[in-house]
């Protein structure tokens, strides 16, 4: 029968969410008991095993389950989905990449390293321009771990009646312990902002207050995301509270072609420029890139043809580019 390090094993995979290992550790139970002679036993238990996988992937195709899909008022506060997204489908700055590596193996190993008086990294704060891909790092976090990424609206959370906002705080921070997700604060500097700016309201201190507090005593399994275009606004208190600060930055040449690589797939013309496009490319975000291949993609379909066009390409991203300048244009210069 099954030893006691595997049934060990198999619980503390299961708490931690660990799909890919409890897997791994079942098959090792059925090689174990096909070499002790149990032939049927270990065919009976791959057939379990397969029969959870693919149940596993049909539900990963579904809605949220009841159990965690925000109910009542939480519905307001948070939106709920299963990203399927995976660390190696990103491009990324390999100081970024290795970051996201460590708390994703932390996150599969959090019973043992509780078990020790350690604490795993779960509370991630992302800073960079938008369209770096801070918000599909949650994404991929969620998707890594196999749990529910349940993004906060702030148009719900943030209110003009003093004290409605921090109790509405309060309820996210109680979700945080009742379901392991990830959770999303996306332009996190609404909540975070400097206390004592110029346009600082007595409100908006007392929630970054309950946020700094809350957080503070936060002690749950799931993980909480950060993300903001802003570092620079964020009050100096928040980042002793959160376990990482990862920086994204603008892809350069190499990573613009691997962008478009990715995007352009089996629509990739047989002899493509990519030194050319990369150029075309230069200063604009990884969403930007994927926007414009999207487009030229659409194109194709549209006329029946097998790959995109590539002066049609470079037509698109000399698009993106304008819009770029004109928003630069309207922030004005850098204060």
């Amino acid at each position: 029968m099954a030893s006691g390090d595997h049934l060990k094993a198999l619980l503390k995979s299961h708490i931690d969410g660990d799909d890919r290992h409890f897997y791994a550790i079942a098959m090792q139970l059925v090689a174990h008991e096909a070499k002790q002679g149990h032939t049927r036993l270990a065919e009976e238990l791959r057939k379990l095993i397969d029969a959870a996988k693919v149940q596993q992937s049909e539900a990963l195709g579904v809605l949220p389950t009841p159990i965690a899909k925000p109910r009542g008022e939480l519905a307001s506060l948070l939106y709920a989905s299963y990203p399927k997204s995976r660390l190696s489908d990103m491009v990324l700055d390999e100081s970024v990449t290795e970051s996201l590596r460590q708390v994703i193996k932390e996150q599969r190993h959090f019973t043992k390293l509780r078990d020790h008086g350690l604490h795993p990294r779960r509370k991630i704060l992302l800073v960079g321009p938008p369209g770096t891909g801070k918000t599909l790092t949650a994404s991929t976090l969620a998707g890594e771990l196999g749990i529910p990424l349940f993004l906060v609206r702030l148009e719900g959370l943030i209110t003009k009646y003093m004290g409605e906002t921090a109790g509405k705080l309060r309820l996210i921070f109680d979700a945080l312990t009742s379901v392991r997700g990830v959770y999303l604060f996306d332009e996190f500097d609404a909540i975070g902002s400097q206390r004592g700016l110029a346009n600082d309201v007595g409100e908006v201190r007392r929630i970054l207050n309950s946020f700094l507090m809350m957080i503070e005593q936060d002690d749950s399994t799931s993980l909480i995301v950060a993300a903001t275009n802003h570092p620079e606004i964020l009050d100096y208190a928040l980042f002793r509270r959160f376990d990482d600060v990862i920086e994204y930055h603008l892809p350069d040449c190499d990573q613009i072609k691997a962008v478009l690589r990715i995007c352009l797939n089996k629509f990739s013309p047989k002899h493509m420029a990519w030194n050319d496009l990369a150029d075309a490319a230069a200063g604009l975000s990884h969403a930007d890139i994927v926007r414009a291949v999207q487009d030229a993609i659409k194109d194709a379909v549209m006329h029946d043809e097998p790959a995109v066009d590539e002066q049609g390409l470079h037509r698109l991203l000399r698009g993106r580019q304008a819009m770029r300048e004109r928003g630069q244009r309207r922030l004005g210069p850098a204060t």
